[in-house]
């Protein structure tokens, strides 16, 4: 399949770091120089605000220094969907010594990566939440059940996200089953877990941060 985005910078920093991103995510990309012909095929391409215009085609999101990277490479996976918004993103993640965390959106694996602490799920999470808008899209966030740390990750969840994030607790039977060696291996083994928990109808929690502002 032939690549549907395009990396046109010179900046070091700026390409390493948009690389990284679509190589993490298996998103085919091809590179060109600013100023260059783009491939007929493509439809969306990823630049610097110093390079931007020397690139002519409808879609271009830019990259700045002081952005969080996976804002722009979600905004380019949403471009390649057709869409304008989301209707609605699930969150999965297995809590363990290592958590997984799997992003669904619109039914499509969006974004994966392993977390290693309570603090750094809250804040890739803030991270993903400011990419979308609440008012239009729906967000739930599902924490399987699988070792007694889910509580504890529970409750800042529920103390720190936004009253509107649903959150639910998902049963993890099965969800590591049929995970071959070399997954594990790779350490994939959380975050394929996660995808299956994001998958999965849990019990929804009550928020108390609603119950506190409705008293």
């Amino acid at each position: 399949m032939k690549a549907k985005v395009v990396v046109a910078t010179v900046s070091g920093k700026a390409y390493f770091m948009l690389v990284n991103e679509l190589k993490e995510r298996d998103m085919a990309f091809l590179s060109v120089i600013p100023g260059d012909s783009l491939p007929a095929e493509t439809k969306v391409v990823l630049t610097t605000e110093k390079e931007k215009h020397l690139i002519k085609h409808e879609k271009i999101l830019v990259y700045s220094e002081d952005a969080v990277v996976s804002t722009v490479v979600n905004d380019a996976q949403r471009i390649l969907q057709g869409k304008e918004n989301y209707e609605k993103i699930v969150v999965g993640i297995d809590p363990g010594e290592v958590f997984g965390l799997a992003v669904i959106a619109d039914g499509k694996i969006n974004e994966t990566c392993n977390c290693f602490s309570v603090r750094e799920i809250l804040e890739k999470l803030r991270s993903i939440l400011q990419d979308f808008d609440a008012s239009s899209t729906a967000v739930s966030v599902k924490i399987g059940n699988g070792v007694p740390a889910y509580k504890d990750l529970l409750e800042a969840l529920d103390s720190t996200l936004p009253p509107e994030v649903v959150l639910e607790v998902v049963s993890e039977a099965g969800t590591d089953r049929h995970i071959d060696e070399k997954k594990h291996r790779r350490g994939l083994r959380d975050i394929v877990s996660a995808i299956r928990i994001a998958g999965r109808t849990g019990y929804t929690c009550p928020r108390r941060k609603i119950d506190e502002e409705n008293n």
